[in-house]
């Protein structure tokens, strides 16, 4: 499969959004900032979560393709004002760590 649906998620409970989503999806988050952000990515999805106050606790943040063939992100907004990404995995793995540098991650393209 090329691509996998990316949905971001705003939350204010990031630290119990953690834990409920990583026995929702059975797997930990491959990326983890205390108190700001997670990243799962899995066979199918990559999912985010976001301490987000602009946003309201549960809103989509965006909505997007994490695609192995995209050559550099873009985003374009739908007919009903949702904002889509395009981006392969170290696209991803470059705005992580350029948001938190102590993030350090390495995407596993495996997945």
């Amino acid at each position: 499969m090329t691509n996998k649906l990316h949905i971001a998620i705003a939350t204010d409970k990031i630290e119990a959004t953690i834990e409920d989503y990583t026995v929702r999806l059975g797997m930990p988050p491959c990326s983890f900032i205390s108190g700001e952000y997670a990243l799962w990515r899995t066979e199918t999805l990559n999912l985010s979560v976001r301490q987000d106050d602009s946003c309201k606790p549960g809103e989509l943040r965006h909505l997007g393709w994490e695609d192995k063939s995209a050559n550099e992100f873009s985003q374009d907004t739908d007919v009903n004002g949702i904002v889509w990404e395009r981006f392969n995995a170290q696209h991803q793995a470059d705005e992580i760590n350029g948001i938190w540098s102590e993030a350090n991650y390495i995407p596993n393209t495996d997945k």
